[in-house]
């Protein structure tokens, strides 16, 4: 998650509530804070407005307590053709995996795909997975002829779709969504409403379903059905496959609990796959058109009931902040690693103005993947445009250098290092997921980032990680550590926030709902979600000549009782070997740790 997920992710973009608000002093807590953000809403009135701000009508400092939801009003209400443009991580993560289908093609190098790398198969058994195709639901039909037959005639699959109403209506919000008027952005603005993030309300939504007289889906073994049919895709045996598909269709909804939002979105995938149809859907806007508007609400409220990316820019930002402030320091390098719309930065540029002495001059080279088209760098120069205004504001001196291209083939010249001047942060929050490994490309285009970083020999590489275990090269193993990985997400959404919260349904649409199109129904280079688990980039950072540094004691205790205090009793925060652990329910999703080159 990124990403995308983070991973989208993340995954996957960054922290876009009212968590961003007051900065932490990184010089011992205590005074003025600086750089990270805090769920109070009356830290930032006491901030100095900005002398740059003179333009008649701006907001006062004061008015809004969070930099980052501030940025981010400012960034909607002033760039209308935000609405228009769908959200760039998952329009560069869908490119890449097309591009990397064509160029397969077009050079005749398209094998197998890593799930069917047994020889205990006959050779034309990839035709036989299409022999007896599945009917898509709604959402996934174009308006024009049906383009694949269902296995059932139509009045059998009209009698099961009737007979399943939340079913049918996946396609209900698509259809009665209204053009975004002002109480669109008066949403964005502080302080924020957290009462739908209140587990009761979710505990209400639940008895409301049950008096309603709805089956509850955990009498049906719904889970034991979707293990069973992916069991029979990885054997080949379609017909099963599909007479599964139905039973689990009857019991799965976007719009139910956990297992039947977990089901809806593994069946999707599960029919993409059976109909080779995983990359053209994972490459379009799927499941909706949605905007970067849509996006940033949809992370808002994300970010309001999960404490991952609060965590992550909290750890991430004192850290730098600590390097900021040093005595003799005139200048901050900062490479980030998937910058996407830079909303990491806000709070830590206000709390850098109001060092003592002066700001530095902050450097920020933003690195994503490229975009369709000609102008493969558009939306990360435009993000730089966005920091510099802000920039401009509080008097921080800025420059931003953007770079849009596959992350392996970027070196140290690319980067402009000045490592007489600059002090030099490295920053990846759960992107490097989205990187190839050696399971796809024989020199593993992971190891060459890291070893990229090590050649940087930063002052400080921040890793933040999506600790998930779906990325074995056999599918039916893939399948399985994905169902329990989604499973928990899904089930965290059900115990934070309303079933019935469009935001929700959106952010499970485009953000789980995608990953899982491309981890179950992509195979090879088209599959570009690939997480690790810590444990195992902790080993390829070591092999790369990195050296793990300690967690900071004061920071650590710092972001634990924020979630504590703020979040779901259910969530963690521990600490593991020098890494920073967040998790559910006892299963870790993401971690964080501290790097810097291995010199001796």
């Amino acid at each position: 998650m990124e990403a995308m997920f983070q991973e989208f992710i993340a995954t996957s973009t960054d922290l876009v509530c009212n968590h961003l608000s007051e900065p932490l002093n990184p010089m011992g807590m205590s005074g003025q804070n600086f750089f990270c953000p805090s769920s109070s809403s009356s830290g930032m009135n006491s901030l100095p407005e900005s002398k740059s701000a003179t333009k008649e009508g701006d907001e006062k400092e004061g008015d809004c307590p969070d930099p980052t939801l501030k940025f981010i009003s400012h960034m909607l209400m002033e760039e209308e053709e935000l609405e228009n443009q769908p959200c760039m991580l998952s329009e560069c993560l869908a490119y890449k995996a097309t591009e990397e289908h064509f160029s397969d093609v077009l050079h005749g190098t398209g094998g197998q795909p890593d799930g069917f790398t047994s020889g205990t198969h006959p050779t034309n058994t990839s035709s036989e997975l299409l022999s007896v195709p599945i009917e898509f639901p709604h959402e996934f039909r174009s308006c024009g002829k049906r383009t694949h037959d269902s296995p059932l005639p139509d009045n059998e699959s009209a009698e099961i779709h009737q007979r399943n109403p939340k079913y049918l209506a996946a396609s209900e919000l698509e259809e009665s969504e209204e053009p975004l008027d002002d109480t669109f952005y008066d949403a964005l603005l502080c302080p924020v409403d957290r009462t739908n993030c209140d587990p009761k309300a979710a505990e209400k939504t639940r008895r409301r379903r049950k008096k309603k007289g709805e089956v509850d889906p955990e009498f049906v073994d719904v889970r034991g059905l979707l293990t069973q049919c992916a069991q029979s895709m990885a054997n080949y045996d379609m017909k099963a496959a599909n007479e599964t598909l139905r039973k689990i269709r009857v019991h799965c909804s976007p719009h139910g609990g956990e297992t039947e939002r977990t089901a809806f979105y593994l069946a999707n995938a599960l029919e993409a796959r059976a109909n080779g149809m995983g990359t053209s859907l994972y490459a379009t806007k799927y499941p909706n058109s949605s905007s970067a508007a849509d996006m940033v609400k949809a992370v808002r409220r994300y970010v309001q009931a999960v404490p991952f990316m609060v965590v992550s820019t909290m750890m991430a930002n004192l850290c730098i902040g600590k390097l900021a402030v040093a005595e003799g320091v005139t200048s901050l390098h900062i490479i980030d690693f998937g910058v996407l719309y830079g909303f990491q930065w806000p709070s830590f540029i206000q709390g850098l103005s109001m060092r003592p002495g002066g700001p530095p001059r902050l450097r920020i080279t933003g690195i994503e993947f490229p975009r369709p088209g000609f102008r493969p760098d558009e939306r990360v120069r435009a993000t730089g445009l966005r920091l510099e205004k802000y920039c401009k504001r509080f008097n921080v001196p800025f420059e931003f250098k953007a770079i849009a291209r596959n992350w392996e083939s970027i070196t140290l010249v690319d980067l402009e290092i000045d490592r007489a001047h600059d002090v030099l942060v490295v920053n990846c929050l759960d992107r490097l997921g989205n990187v190839l490994d050696e399971t796809v490309v024989p020199s593993s285009p992971r190891d060459t980032v890291l070893n990229l970083i090590k050649n940087i020999n930063p002052d400080v590489f921040i890793h933040s990680v999506v600790n998930g275990t779906y990325n074995a090269p056999f599918f039916d193993v893939r399948f399985r550590e994905a169902l329990f990985h989604f499973s928990s997400l899904f089930d965290m959404f059900d115990a934070t926030l309303p079933s019935e919260d469009k935001d929700r349904r959106l952010f499970e649409e485009t953000a789980f709902g995608k990953i899982l199109m491309n981890v179950i129904a992509c195979e090879g280079i088209e599959r570009v979600e690939r997480p690790e688990t810590y444990r195992k980039w902790q080993l390829r950072s070591l092999r790369a000549g990195l050296q793990q540094l300690p967690l900071d004691q004061e920071i650590v205790k710092s972001v634990t009782e924020k979630v504590k205090s703020d979040y779901n009793k259910n969530f963690s925060v521990e600490e593991d070997e020098n890494w920073l652990l967040q998790g559910w329910k006892g299963r870790v999703h993401h971690a964080l740790s501290f790097w810097k080159a291995n010199n001796s």
